[in-house]
């Protein structure tokens, strides 16, 4: 079973969710998309799984420092192009397991998707 693990390495969250797999023996590989970046492709077919309001992290410092007009009126387009030219503005962790992806970290869901 091939699982990856999309966000930034330094990250509260993330840090939690690795720490969670390797209690469990989960192998997984990680993409660090603020070095790495994140394809067009993979964050609209994402985006088509969870719904770009789900992927958009709008507690998180980037987006709350952004102008008030980049703020308002955010649709699908404008929300995919402020996350793929700031990958720190998508929720994470990303979780690409065969059936699904999840978004965040929840232990309970993590066990019902992968144990």
């Amino acid at each position: 079973m091939t699982i990856t693990m999309y966000g930034i390495k330094n990250c509260d969250t993330i840090k939690k969710a690795r720490t969670w797999m390797d209690e469990h023996g989960v192998a997984y590989a990680f993409h660090d998309y603020k070095t790495q970046g994140v394809d067009a492709a993979r964050l609209a077919r994402w985006s088509g799984i969870a719904g770009w309001e789900v992927l958009l992290n709008r507690a998180g410092t980037t987006f709350r420092k952004l102008p008030d007009a980049d703020r308002e009126g955010i649709d699908a387009g404008k929300a995919a192009a402020l996350m793929l030219a700031q990958p720190s503005m998508i929720k994470r962790p990303v979780l690409e397991y065969p059936g699904g992806i999840l978004v965040g970290f929840k232990p309970e869901s993590y066990a019902k998707a992968l144990l």
